[in-house]
């Protein structure tokens, strides 16, 4: 028997989650049985402990999207008992039984094995939104961002992938730009290395014009919407953007522009279905450029039990930094 966050819908289509204990016969078919040390909380994680979003496909479900632990058994050679791993993507928590649970069962395909330098609880508080964070770093850098090229603008700061972007800049000694709407996250943005603060209203609203003075030498935004159009206008030739979520919408209200005049870069970074190789890639830069004493200022600890209010919060942008579960408390 093991712990789990079990979500069930009733007859009037309304979920419901709470912890339960689940027979180990209940796991999904897969390569590698892991007992899960830490989960982690991001936005996908509200929308599937709560209404679904469209994401979960059948109920019961077992939601979390990343989990850190250590293999109990595998049919795969490339893993053996007491191999530490870190899953993120591949729609697990969604699709698939995820790492709300002290077991999970997945593919051999989907696991990554645990850097050097990094124990689990730390890999979850980098968790999806950091390897994010990370992926949209490195695309940056190889569409040429360098320091010396000015400031780079983070949109949605304070949240998990913001959080951990902007960290990941400043340590690489670029000047950070963060964007927030919360004023009350000022001092925790100054202190994970933001150079400046960008009041989120300055940015909210998109203009007339297609065009605006040359800012930005790069940016990573978590936002979307009218907020990126935005952003797109105020690039400096040849700069690139690194759009990693839709916080603040699915569409964009802008004009080819940018594109055409100043020959800006929209680069869409995905971390859900990202090959292997460019994984074992990014995880050595977390373990390598991420800082681990900010890494630890961004941690909110948490319990399964603590889940389901969380997930309310996260969904009405209540959560800064990192939610870290500890599925074993």
């Amino acid at each position: 028997m093991f712990k789990a966050l079990l979500v069930e819908k009733d007859e009037d289509g309304k979920t419901h989650a709470a912890v339960q204990e689940l027979d180990e016969a209940r796991l999904p078919d897969g390569d590698v049985t892991v007992a899960v040390e830490y989960s982690t909380l991001n936005y996908k994680d509200g929308l599937c402990i709560g209404p679904g979003g469209g994401l979960v496909r059948n109920y019961p479900h077992v939601p979390g999207i990343d989990f850190a632990g250590i293999v109990e058994a595998s049919d795969d050679a490339r893993y053996s008992p007491g191999d530490k791993v870190v899953l993120t993507g591949w729609r697990v928590g969604e699709a698939h039984w995820g790492g709300y649970a002290q077991k999970a069962r997945v593919k051999a395909d989907w696991l990554v094995p645990l850097p050097e330098g990094l124990t689990t609880r730390q890999a979850m508080a980098v968790g999806t939104a950091g390897f994010t964070a990370m992926l949209a770093v490195m695309a940056l850098e190889y569409h040429g961002l360098t320091p010396e090229k000015g400031e780079v603008l983070v949109t949605g700061a304070a949240g998990g992938v913001g959080s951990v972007a902007t960290a990941i800049l400043a340590q690489l000694g670029y000047q950070v730009a963060a964007v927030t709407g919360r004023p009350e996250t000022e001092g925790y943005l100054t202190a994970l290395g933001a150079a400046r603060i960008v009041p989120r209203e300055d940015l909210a609203e998109t203009t007339k014009r297609p065009l605006e003075g040359e800012t930005w030498a790069g940016c990573v935004d978590a936002v979307g919407g009218a907020m990126l159009a935005r952003v797109l206008g105020q690039m400096k030739y040849g700069a690139s953007v690194a759009a990693v979520g839709l916080a603040g919408g699915a569409g964009l209200p802008a004009t080819v522009i940018p594109f055409l005049l100043r020959g800006v870069n929209l680069l869409g970074i995905d971390s859900v279905m990202r090959p292997y190789d460019d994984r074992v890639r990014a995880w050595a830069r977390i373990a390598k450029d991420l800082p681990m004493d900010k890494l630890d200022a961004m941690i909110q600890p948490a319990t399964l039990a603590d889940l389901p209010q969380l997930g309310a919060d996260i969904l009405k942008g209540q959560v800064k930094g990192r939610v870290v579960v500890d599925v074993n408390a």
